[in-house]
């Protein structure tokens, strides 16, 4: 007995003229869409949140917006609708369901400890993967001293100058494979990653110095991970974040508790910056590879916010 309406408006007013609900889920990915020439998939999301606020001027109401996944997916609308949400004050949240999925095995990651490099694993797509693997990495790092002050610059290699990278050192060996080594045997495919075309290296640097590499592994992995060395532990902290399928992907029940209480309180459960951040550093990335691998300074990254507590889903008792 859920109603269904053939227009955002009508379904944020349930077909009258007031705002009668308590909060809004966005997901702008459903359909047919083009891609762009950096291959990025044109989702609708801008346009459905303006569909949504454009409601919420005309009835003079706001209520909390949770977007699916990463803002924009270009980075032109992913800053046009934060700002959006700023302008109006609405209160906003956005994000995958990873960062808030179970992680094997369970590390400690301790607010305002020094990381001094961090390294992610993803695999299939790399705009539809890439948002993933990189929310996972962030919201780990985040939780180092000083909190985020956002990105300097993106670079996406692929082919020979990816793996010249790796082998001249610029991403830590030892990251690659303790994030490698968090992956279940049976999530792995054929360890020629080398061979695959596909694979791709984003490099980014934070603006306190942090060096982030994800390695977009295609064929090779078929999962997420995050490997980070934190200063004074001699070995890497990594851990696997999970997709499980059994019962009914559970891991997406844990992202409902996180917007339930954002939709009952106001207040989101977790900064929407952070997703701003991956967003930008994703665009810049698939901007890079369509621009001859070149690095692209991203003074417009310089995103500053503070991490939060929220917790991810537990491990259950042996």
């Amino acid at each position: 007995n859920v109603p269904i309406f053939d227009t955002i408006e009508k379904t944020v007013t349930v077909g009258g003229d007031r705002i009668p609900i308590d909060g809004v889920i966005s997901l702008g990915e459903g359909g047919n869409y083009s891609a762009n020439e950096k291959e990025q998939d044109l989702f609708p999301r801008r346009r459905f949140f303006e569909e949504i606020t454009d409601t919420f001027v005309k009835c003079d109401r706001v209520v909390p917006v949770f977007n699916d996944k990463h803002l924009g997916p270009v980075w032109s609308d992913a800053k046009w609708m934060y700002d959006r949400a700023l302008q109006l004050n609405i209160p906003f949240m956005a994000g995958s369901s990873l960062p808030v999925t179970f992680r094997t095995p369970e590390i400690s990651v301790p607010m305002g400890c020094q990381i001094e490099e961090a390294v992610a694993i993803g695999y299939s797509k790399l705009d539809a993967y890439g948002c993933h693997t990189l929310e996972s990495l962030q919201c780990l790092v985040e939780r180092r001293e000083g909190g985020e002050t956002g990105v300097r610059w993106v670079q996406c290699l692929q082919g020979e100058a990816m793996w010249n990278a790796v082998d001249q050192g610029l991403v830590r060996k030892d990251l690659i494979t303790a994030a490698l080594s968090a992956i279940p045997s049976d999530k792995k495919g054929p360890p020629a990653m080398r061979a695959n075309p596909q694979a791709a290296l984003f490099l980014f640097q934070y603006n306190d110095g942090l060096l982030g590499s994800v390695l977009m592994l295609p064929a090779t992995a078929g999962a997420i991970s995050v490997a980070l060395k934190i200063k004074g532990q001699p070995q890497p902290l990594a851990t696997w974040f999970e997709e499980r399928k059994e019962p009914s992907f559970p891991h997406f029940a844990y992202l409902m508790k996180a917007i339930e209480r954002f939709i009952h309180s106001g207040r989101p459960s977790y900064p929407v910056e952070r997703t701003l951040l991956i967003s930008g550093i994703l665009d810049r990335a698939l901007t890079s590879r369509y621009e001859e691998q070149r690095r692209l300074m991203t003074p417009e990254l310089a995103i500053h916010y503070q991490p939060t507590n929220y917790p991810h889903a537990p491990q259950p008792d042996l």
